[in-house]
C-alpha cells in the first residue's frame, strides 16, 4: 500500500530533509512560529500531556548567554542562526491534566503525584513532541539543526527553572548553501521490523 501524503509532502518533511548547519540570513517570524505550534501541538502524548516547552531566543543579549553553553563545535551554528529554541520538559505538566484530559482529571493524582514518575513521563512525552517539532519547522519550508550538545545545567538555570529539564537547542531557519552533510545511511525495514 502506497502512503496517501503526496510525495511532495513526503520529501519536504523526510526524504529530502536535513539538518542544517548553516542559515541564509532571512528572519523567521512570529507568524511562522504560531503556524508550526498550531500544526505540531495536535501531535499524541501520554494522557494528553503535552509537557514540551519552547523558550525562543530572539535578542542579541540572550543569544550571547545560550552560545557560552553550547559545546564548542555548536557555538558558531548558534550564534549565526536566524533563530534558536531552547526545547524543554515541564516537569509539572500534571496540573494542567483536569483541563487537558477532561476524560480522567484524576489522572493528576492518581498517576503522577510523585516528582520522579512525572520527570521520567515528561522527558519521554517532550521527546516524542521534540520530533514533531522539527516535523513541523520543514513543514513551514524552513531547516531545522537541533542540538543536544551543551551544558544542560547551565542553560537550564540561565534560562529555565527547576522545573523544566532542557532537551535539546534547535536552530532554525532557511538553510544556506551546502548548509547539511550528504545523507548518510539508514537501516533497512527488515533490519528494524520483526514480526512475532
Amino acid at each position: 500500500m502506497s502512503l496517501v501524503l503526496d510525495p511532495a509532502a513526503q520529501d519536504l518533511l523526510f526524504r529530502e530533509a536535513r539538518t542544517a548547519n548553516a542559515f541564509t540570513d532571512e528572519p523567521v517570524t512570529d507568524e511562522q512560529l504560531q503556524a508550526i505550534y498550531d500544526l505540531v501541538k495536535y501531535g499524541p502524548t501520554a494522557f494528553n500531556q503535552t509537557p514540551l516547552r519552547v523558550t525562543l531566543v530572539r535578542s542579541p543579549e540572550a543569544r550571547e548567554r545560550l552560545v557560552q553553553h553550547m559545546a564548542e563545535g555548536n557555538q558558531t551554528k548558534t550564534a549565526s542562526a536566524p533563530l534558536v529554541a531552547i526545547l524543554s520538559a515541564d516537569n509539572e505538566f500534571h496540573e494542567e491534566l483536569p483541563t487537558l484530559f477532561p476524560a480522567f482529571p484524576q489522572a493528576k493524582d492518581a498517576f503522577f503525584a510523585e516528582r520522579p514518575v512525572r520527570e521520567s513521563s515528561a522527558l519521554l512525552n517532550a521527546a516524542l513532541q521534540a520530533a514533531y517539532f522539527i516535523v513541523g519547522i520543514r513543514a513551514a519550508g524552513l531547516a531545522a539543526g537541533p542540538m543536544t550538545g551543551f551544558d544542560a545545567e547551565g542553560v537550564r538555570k540561565e534560562f529555565l527553572d527547576d522545573d523544566h529539564t532542557p532537551l535539546m537547542v534547535v536552530n532554525i531557519g532557511k538553510p544556506a548553501e551546502g548548509a547539511s552533510y550528504p545523507r548518510a545511511p539508514r537501516l533497512a525495514y527488515d533490519e528494524v521490523v520483526t514480526t512475532v
